[in-house]
């Protein structure tokens, strides 16, 4: 909302940055020539009552709703209350969910990214998260690469004596890729 005023006091126009002589314009808690109160977006002047803010700048409706006005990346329609903005999107609070089978909503949670969607840590380490060559559970944290797969440390242990394998131990694997200890493959 705005009001027009005369001059009581001096003030500089925030549009033009020049003293204020005639009328005025107050609005975001600033003054205006009324020829320089104008959209932000369009440089158009705003005659109507109601317009908008953004940045502390005024923005007539139509730019509003076509430039500023967030557009959720699920629904594809106008988000007018509460936002998320994630992976460079905006979403509805109720549309930024696990693209994964649980569905749960993700706002002021971890998650993780694949092909564009946001999935929760649970759904994505199911999904997509390698899987231990010992243990067979997903690996979300460092791994050991060897024998054509991933390995939890604490799973990269001789298939026998189930003694843990240093990184730089030497061993063999069985025919089922399992690894074998140096003193136990004999």
């Amino acid at each position: 909302m705005f009001r027009w005023g005369d001059i009581c006091r001096t003030a500089t126009c925030f549009g033009c940055k020049e003293e204020i002589k005639d009328k005025m314009l107050e609005a975001l808690n600033k003054s205006w020539h009324p020829e320089h109160f104008a959209c932000k977006e369009c440089k158009k002047r705003i005659t109507e009552n109601k317009f908008h803010e953004s940045n502390g700048q005024p923005v007539c409706s139509k730019c509003y709703d076509s430039k500023v006005q967030a557009i959720c990346a699920s629904c594809r329609k106008m988000i007018t209350e509460k936002v998320v903005k994630a992976m460079g999107k905006a979403w509805h609070l109720e549309h930024f969910i696990c693209g994964g089978p649980c569905k749960q909503q993700l706002s002021g949670q971890t998650f993780f990214e694949r092909n564009g969607k946001p999935y929760c840590t649970t759904d994505y380490e199911r999904l997509y998260a390698p899987k231990c060559g010992g243990c067979k559970k997903a690996i979300s944290e460092k791994a050991i690469s060897a024998l054509d797969g991933k390995w939890h440390k604490e799973c990269f242990k001789c298939k026998l004596c189930k003694e843990p394998i240093g990184v730089d131990s030497k061993f063999r694997s069985d025919k089922d890729k399992q690894p074998i200890c140096e003193k136990c493959g004999i």
